[in-house]
Parts: C-alpha cells; structure tokens; sequence
C-alpha cells in the first residue's frame, strides 16, 4: 500500500515540476490568406537581424563577422514568390549585399529557398513589439534567428529570445554588435528603400 502512495506522489511530483519548466509556447504565423499573389503585410518591408540561438556555436559561425543586417521582404516576380534582400555590414566596415527568393506553398507554413531544396524556414511570433523570430533547417545545421523593425529592440526582448531558445537546447546564442554606423546612406540604396526610411544599423 505504501508502495503505491509513494508511486502515485512521485508521478504527481513529475507532472508538477513539467508544468513549472515547461519552454513558454511560441505560436507559429501561417501563411494564411496567400492567394498566389499576396503575402500578409506584416511580414513585408524593413528588418533588422537582432540575434541568433543553436544547438552548437558552429551553426552560427556564418554570423561571427557580422555587425550588422538589415533586410527588405517584398513579393517577388512570380505568385507563391517572395523576395528578401539584404545589406550585410561586417565588422571590418565591409558591405555585402545579398538576395534570395522563398516559394511560399500551398497547406504549408514553410518558406522554401530558391537554390537551397535543403534548407527550410519556419515563420515565429515574438512576444516584443515589432520582432518576428526564423527557425532555419538545412543540411547539419538548424537555428533560431531574431528580428525586429528597430536595430535597437528593448533589451527584455533579446533576453526573452535567448531564454525561449535555450530552453529548447538552443545553447549556442549570439548577438549582433551594430556597432558599424558608416555607409547608412549606401544601405538605403542597395535595398531600394528612401532616405526617410533608413535608419542606422
């Protein structure tokens, strides 16, 4: 009898201790309403790489010359199409401009990279204003990646991201310096934004 009772409190004790550290949830954003034209309009236009989280340091060494990113989502040429372009300022002052196309898919919330069939891109709220988060998957690497519309988020924000993404074993976390405030003007034409529109990364 004793045996049993001391069984059933354990049991009671797991699920208790489940519940406290269970990760916060993360609701996923679909792609709902897509009608091989559009794409919802909170995703489009200006945003600026925050921060990164993955199992290992080594899924993230293509950012360890960064200082900073700023991208541009618009829709693409063709339906189902998007099209992300981005100017990469490294530590050195150096920039890099780059583009990729994702193929939206019909039942389906995962952006695909045109070039890339390995690689696949799931689409994340954030709880800070303004923030999306990417989880990336490709061949030997996955991670979770930050934005925000601002290159300077509240603090909480990135704080938040790195306990979310460590609590499902993202260990490996980094953040990016935007320490490099020179070229700003050359950002605003290489993403075809207007002058009004660049801010500083």
């Amino acid at each position: 009898m004793f045996h049993h009772i001391w069984a059933a409190l354990l049991y009671l004790c797991g699920i208790l201790l489940n519940s406290i550290y269970q990760c916060p949830e993360h609701s996923q954003l679909t792609t709902e309403g897509v009608d091989g034209k559009e794409f919802p309009e909170p995703h489009l236009g200006q945003w600026y790489f925050i921060a990164g989280a993955a199992p290992t340091k080594e899924e993230l060494a293509t950012f360890d010359p960064v200082d900073n990113i700023v991208f541009n989502m618009a829709v693409g040429s063709a339906p189902m199409q998007l099209q992300l372009r981005a100017t990469i300022r490294t530590k050195n002052g150096l920039c890099v401009p780059r583009k990729w196309i994702y193929h939206l898919s019909d039942g389906s919330t995962d952006l695909r990279t045109e070039g890339r069939p390995d690689m696949k891109t799931k689409l994340f709220s954030s709880a800070c204003p303004g923030g999306i988060m990417l989880k990336e998957t490709g061949q030997g690497y996955q991670r979770f990646l930050l934005y925000n519309r601002s290159p300077h988020p509240p603090e909480k924000c990135v704080e938040e991201f790195q306990s979310l993404t460590s609590c499902l074993d993202f260990k490996a976390f980094l953040l990016t310096p935007r320490n490099q405030g020179e070229g700003v003007k050359s950002y605003g034409r290489q993403l075809g934004l207007t002058k009004s529109s660049v801010r500083a990364g």
